[in-house]
This record gives structure tokens, sequence and C-alpha cells, in this order.
């Protein structure tokens, strides 16, 4: 999926109502990114307002561009907030990403003195009931910041109750005791191959002695991805780690992402080592390329992630 500026059709709804914080299920209020949201007159589109932070240990790292996971996170919240708002999704409903696919305009990651006006259109084309109380969803997501295109998405999420989450995920449903039981976080990579791009706080690859793969470092004590326990690692790190391969793969001095395509077969867990795999594609365009990052664990297939990156390369 790649943006376009002929993609978007901006909607001027202002009518917005505030978003209380905790239907973005953040703890934190200071990484809560959405302020506000309005529904359509069609019933089934909503627009939601966020605001950008000017800093943050991840989102502003990048050397004077947002990372693109901000994009991502401020997706997140939004389907988060909008399920318990618009589509009357219990708040004890246990919510997961299935597929996520989104391409963003560069340009507008540029970061400013002042925080920036993020405007995303959100159409809800399924959202269906099932038998044992689990709603399905997909979106699509038109982004724009102050205005001008940002980015597109597409999105498939899962909503599960209770009783069913519990035996899906068995001994692993409880939050605090998966987190208490996390293997600790290992060595990061070197500074060398991570980038002056990720600070080793948010460092979530671990060397292994093969090449092109790596090991998850889960570091339940980062409050970005851990802004409260959680009993599986969550999508947005597991995104983060298809980045940070894709740049060590690149031997580049700066790598950005412009588009993820990923799916989540099974859930990764605290308690195991995870692999990742990255499988280089090919080079779309000059300071271009195209990444194919896996996950496996448990000799089991847990998340496949194309990812492109635009590049600066070393003198």
């Amino acid at each position: 999926m790649t943006v376009t500026t002929g993609s978007f059709t901006p909607t001027t709804n202002t009518n917005t109502q505030p978003t209380p914080a905790h239907l973005t299920r953040k703890t934190n209020a200071d990484q809560v990114l959405i302020t506000g949201w309005a529904s359509h007159k069609d019933g089934i589109s909503h627009t939601v307002l966020a605001t950008w932070p000017t800093h943050h240990p991840l989102y502003t790292s990048h050397h004077d561009v947002y990372h693109p996971l901000i994009l991502a996170e401020s997706i997140r919240q939004a389907l988060t907030m909008l399920s318990h708002t618009a589509h009357g999704v219990p708040l004890d409903h246990r919510l997961g990403w299935q597929t996520f696919d989104t391409s963003i305009v560069t340009a507008a990651l540029n970061t400013s003195p002042g925080p920036g006006t993020i405007r995303m259109t959100i159409t809800h084309t399924e959202a269906q009931q099932h038998r044992r109380g689990s709603r399905r969803f997909a979106a699509q997501i038109m982004a724009t910041r102050d205005d001008q295109p940002l980015g597109i998405a597409r999105i498939r999420y899962i909503a599960h109750p209770p009783a069913l989450y519990n035996r899906l995920r068995g001994t692993h449903a409880d939050a605090h005791t998966a987190t208490t039981h996390a293997l600790p976080p290992g060595p990061a990579l070197p500074l060398a191959e991570r980038g002056q791009q990720t600070p080793l706080q948010q460092a979530v690859l671990s060397p292994l002695d093969k090449p092109h793969q790596w090991q998850l470092r889960v570091d339940v004590t980062n409050r970005i991805f851990f802004d409260h326990d959680h009993d599986h690692v969550p999508g947005i790190l597991l995104l983060e780690a298809a980045a940070q391969a894709a740049h060590a793969e690149s031997h580049a001095v700066s790598t950005l992402p412009t588009s993820f395509n990923a799916h989540f077969h099974r859930y990764v867990e605290l308690d195991t080592p995870c692999h990742i795999a990255s499988h280089p594609e090919h080079r779309r365009q000059p300071g271009q390329t195209s990444t194919l990052i896996t996950g496996h664990q448990n000799n089991q297939h847990t998340f496949t992630i194309h990812t492109t990156t635009t590049t600066t390369q070393h003198p």
C-alpha cells in the first residue's frame, strides 16, 4: 500500500468531544496522544484528533524527524477508544491486532517547535459479532498533519471477552503473572549496528552468532512499550523490532521506515526466547530498501513484517 496525495479526502468535522485517557488503555497520561473524536453522519466513520509531543524518548529520537511508530501508536489508541465508545466493546475485553498495513509521507514527519494537529478519518468496513462474544473489526485510516497528507493504514483487529481470552491464552492469560515471569532483557546490539537513532533504552534486539538473526530483547520496565502489565509482547514493540532489524541490515548511517505490512500469527510470549530473522528483498529505488522480517518462538511462526525504509548510506 502506497500513500499519495490523491489518497486523501480530508474531513473538516470540528465538533469533537474530549477523549477520556483510560479509553486508550494507557495508564500514564504522558503517553496519551488522542485528544478528541467525533462521529460522521454515515454511521461508520469517525474523526479522531491527536497531538504529538515535541520531545519523546522514542518518537523524537530520529533527529528532527518523528519516528513513524508515533502514527502507529496514534492509530492504536484511536481504535481502542472507538471500540469502547462507538462500538460498545466492554472495557474488560482484550484487544489484539491481526494485521497492520500502513504507508507514511516522510515529509510530514519533520518535527516542529510546537505540537501539530493530527486528524485521523477512520472508517470501519467490518464490525462482526461472533457467537462466543468475540468482535472482529476492519478499519481504514487516512491521517493528516496540519491538514497535509500524513499516512494511510488498513488494520484488522479482534476483541475477545475475558472467558474466551482466558481459554485461548491458558497459563499465559494473566498479565501480571506473565510480566513477572518475563525473561530478563539480553544485551543490546552495539551502537554501530543499532545506529544513533536507537537509544540504548529503546533497543529491542540482542545479537546472535548467526547472520541476519537476532533475539528479541524485551524490557518490561520500559514504560513506552509496557505502560502497564501485558500477558504478551505488544505489537508496537514487534514493529520496532522490524525497524531495528531492517536498519541493522542496511549498513546505513540512518534509516526511516516508510511502510509496514504486518501479519501477527501468534502471541509472542514473554517467558520464552523469540528469534528474529531478516530476509532482504530488493532495492525499490535509490535510497529505499524493502526487507522481510519474521519471528519464531517455540518452533512456531509468530509474525511476518514487510518494511520499506529510506536510507542514508555511509560516505
